[in-house]
């Protein structure tokens, strides 16, 4: 068995390096047909021809990563000249994305229509499309009359080469609570500010390290500005090779805690990849979240996102030494045991296997 990953896509995203890396450890085969995202479609469309054409490998299955809509056509029209099949992983839609999360255009706008149809043609012209949750399954199936069986689950995971307990780290001096991503909508980091202005009154020991950039970067800035927040500070965009050191040196990691509807049907990378390094994590209660995790067994959940709920939850975890430890440990033996590249792989085999792959074939 052997896929060929193709688009516009970015070969060293989360999902592209778990997913590839699982599937080697297990036999499988990968090849790549790829361009940098930044060329428009009209342009990559003959790249990408070109490129797969004169540099032809064997392989059952076109892969299609993330983010990558506008490519399925083209993988349609290769796939008709030698019946292969075609796997699409959005991770998410352009629409849901796009229009309901980051609202860059009205509901009833040329924009949010044609980024609908990217949506539905891409679905449409796929023989199997992926989906980080079931939630996620069923928003997909739901919104573009997807029959069940075309979707199937495959969690996000986490590279467990690069997130590991034995990063080595200098502790900080002060309690630190940890928030890394990039700053979108559905992270709720307005949650989190008034959560460390709750703190700020209570316990003036814990700090709070906001690491990334992003769309809500600039109001989270204004608001720490306004709320007078000594305890929290800002950092940029570290490269991912950095972002170990920076778990290990804290105590408590942050999930989301956005109330859009796309933060109830995704779990982030953050959060396995903070499991992974034996840290406890607090998020948010949802559907999508409770698919994979267990309150106080191995996350810490708070059930709305409230400043008060997540303030007394870092309060808690902060003078709970034990139980701190104890969902750590556990949160990290399960995303080791699920959700490693291994794991990952072995499960995308399976749904290969179910659907249309004979293994070896």
């Amino acid at each position: 068995m052997r896929l060929c990953f193709f688009g516009a896509y970015d070969p060293e995203y989360p999902r592209n390096t778990v997913i590839k890396k699982g599937l080697r450890l297990n036999g499988v085969g990968v090849s790549e047909c790829w361009l940098p995202p930044k060329y428009k479609f009209w342009l990559r469309y003959p790249l990408l021809a070109s490129r797969y054409l004169s540099s032809y490998t064997r392989h059952n299955v076109f892969f299609v990563p993330e983010f990558c809509q506008k490519d399925v056509p083209l993988v349609k029209i290769l796939s008709l000249f030698s019946s292969k099949k075609i796997i699409f992983d959005p991770l998410a839609g352009r629409f849901e994305t796009k229009i309901i999360d980051w609202k860059r255009n009205p509901l009833n706008s040329w924009q949010a229509r044609l980024n609908f149809k990217i949506d539905y043609w891409a679905f449409k012209l796929s023989d199997l499309i992926l989906a980080d949750t079931q939630a996620h399954k069923d928003y997909f199936c739901k919104k573009y009359g997807l029959p069940s069986k075309k979707v199937e689950v495959l969690p996000v995971g986490f590279d467990d080469d690069l997130f590991r307990p034995s990063a080595v780290a200098e502790k900080e001096n002060r309690f630190t609570v940890l928030f890394f991503g990039s700053f979108l909508p559905l992270h709720g980091v307005n949650c989190i500010l008034e959560a460390a202005n709750i703190i700020s009154g209570k316990e003036p020991s814990v700090q709070f390290k906001l690491v990334g950039s992003g769309q809500t970067l600039l109001p989270a800035k204004d608001l720490a500005s306004k709320l007078g927040l000594s305890n929290v500070t800002f950092e940029g965009w570290l490269p991912m090779n950095e972002l170990p050191n920076r778990i290990a040196s804290s105590d408590i990691c942050l999930g989301i805690f956005g109330r859009t509807e796309k933060a109830r049907r995704v779990v982030p990378h953050k959060i396995f990849q903070a499991m992974g390094m034996r840290k406890p994590v607090i998020t948010g209660l949802t559907p999508a979240v409770e698919e994979f995790f267990s309150h106080r067994e191995n996350i810490f959940l708070i059930q709305e996102s409230d400043p008060d709920l997540l303030a007394q939850a870092i309060l808690e975890l902060k003078r709970d030494e034990d139980l701190r430890e104890e969902i750590a440990e556990r949160g990290y033996k399960l995303v080791s045991q699920k959700f490693s590249p291994e794991a990952i792989g072995r499960i995308l085999i399976k749904i290969l296997e179910k659907n249309f792959i004979i293994r070896g074939g």
